[in-house]
């Protein structure tokens, strides 16, 4: 049903976004590192991550298909997937909540429960921006000072660039940490089903976020430096 939903969302933005006089020059005036879009007739899949951007580089807006591609890759990629397998074996450790158990099936349980979390703040925050025009990746400051770096993880935190390349308060993103955090409270176990743990799981959310974006940003240079030192 969130598929459902995303995919007419995009539809509909694809359509306010591209004026029908203008389809043709966007075409022809393509970018070359977007050929999945424009020029390669075998795009990359949408199981494919989205490649690394930059503040300095030229912004391009993102496209529908791309959003899906985001959308898809943040949901079931593998640092999504391991993190959700700790998140549910600490939970398991400390039989948080009760109702599931200390076992392999309450285990199963949470992480169940939180995927379907991601899965439904994902969907909000693809489908919401495109509406908006707010664009959810994470664009790295690579060649500045470290207290620039820092400063870019916590801002894009709680910001997002917008269909000019500004960068403005992350609506869509709020809405979907928020609203992913409420609504999951009709099918959680009743222990957790309330106002005070919704209110918790929205600051996880910012958490998980600001996390994220820390790793997007400086993991590029990590591996860099230990294959550097491998060879």
């Amino acid at each position: 049903m969130l598929f459902a939903i995303f995919s007419a969302t995009a539809l509909v933005a694809s359509a306010q976004s591209t004026p029908y006089g203008r389809a043709t020059e966007a075409i022809q005036s393509a970018p070359s590192d977007r050929p999945d879009e424009y020029k390669d007739p075998s795009s990359p899949s949408v199981l494919t991550p989205l490649r690394s951007q930059t503040v300095d580089a030229p912004y391009h807006p993102m496209t529908p298909r791309q959003s899906l591609r985001w959308f898809i890759t943040n949901t079931a990629g593998p640092s999504h997937l391991a993190g959700g397998i700790f998140l549910a074996g600490f939970g398991t450790a400390l039989d948080r909540p009760k109702e599931y158990g200390p076992h392999w099936g309450g285990f199963a349980d949470r992480y169940g429960m939180r995927k379907t979390g991601i899965v439904t703040g994902n969907a909000i925050e693809a489908g919401v921006g495109l509406l908006l025009r707010e664009d959810p990746r994470y664009f790295r400051l690579a060649t500045r000072p470290l207290k620039n770096r820092f400063g870019n993880v916590v801002r894009l935190t709680f910001t997002a660039r917008g269909h000019d390349g500004g960068f403005e308060p992350a609506y869509a993103r709020y809405a979907a940490i928020l609203g992913s955090s409420f609504l999951s409270n009709t099918w959680r176990v009743h222990s957790e089903a309330n106002t005070h743990d919704a209110l918790l799981r929205t600051f996880e959310g910012f958490g998980g976020r600001l996390a994220a974006n820390a790793f997007a940003e400086f993991w590029p240079d990590i591996r860099r430096l230990a294959f550097r030192k491998h060879d």
